[in-house]
């Protein structure tokens, strides 16, 4: 069994507010393709939050990619804390719904409400001891949100063997070219 957590960006993060963005495209035939690899190489279970951005649409590509792998994999969705996305507005808390839905298992780290930063603190250890490797959507000089889950898998494997790839902005770049080829402004 392979258990990948897979993170990165938040849609803000990554100037897309509008799924029909061509940036949003890029971005899914990336993390596609990335998913698409560890599928291919054994991965049993394709782990996740539930933020907008990486992570739900990590959930909306696996969910489409059991069709191609049928009964080969899992989704699971892993929340912090027990209200999460609750503060969220109304479109945004029924994306999380619907990305719940789609998910094999869901479960949250705490559960209780949000309280402290410690929580979060916690969930990312969750995430790296029941995983096995990591796929980031992330670029060391553009800072963000998976900074944070990045420092940690760094920490994480100064004593475990944990691998971990990153999809940064020069890889997103060379999606965006072999999907247009003929157009360099994206």
């Amino acid at each position: 069994m392979s258990r990948a957590w897979i993170t990165g960006y938040r849609s803000y993060e990554l100037g897309i507010f509008n799924p029909k963005d061509p940036k949003a495209q890029v971005v899914f035939t990336a993390l596609q393709s990335a998913l698409q690899q560890l599928l291919e190489a054994g991965c049993t279970w394709i782990i996740t939050g539930a933020q907008l951005g990486i992570e739900q649409w990590t959930v909306q590509i696996a969910h489409q990619l059991k069709q191609q792998y049928p009964q080969q994999f899992e989704i699971g969705v892993i929340l912090p804390f027990a209200d999460f996305g609750t503060q969220w507005n109304e479109a945004n808390r029924a994306r999380l719904q619907a990305t719940l839905s789609r998910a094999d298992f869901s479960a949250s780290v705490s559960e209780h409400p949000y309280t402290s930063p410690q929580q979060l603190k916690n969930y990312q250890q969750f995430m790296l001891s029941h995983t096995d490797q990591a796929l980031l959507v992330y670029d060391t000089e553009q800072l963000g949100k998976p900074e944070y889950d990045y420092q940690a898998i760094l920490q994480f494997r100064e004593h475990q063997v944990y691998p971990f790839q990153i999809i940064d902005f020069d890889d997103l770049e060379e999606t965006a070219e072999s999907l247009n080829p003929d157009n360099d402004d994206l």
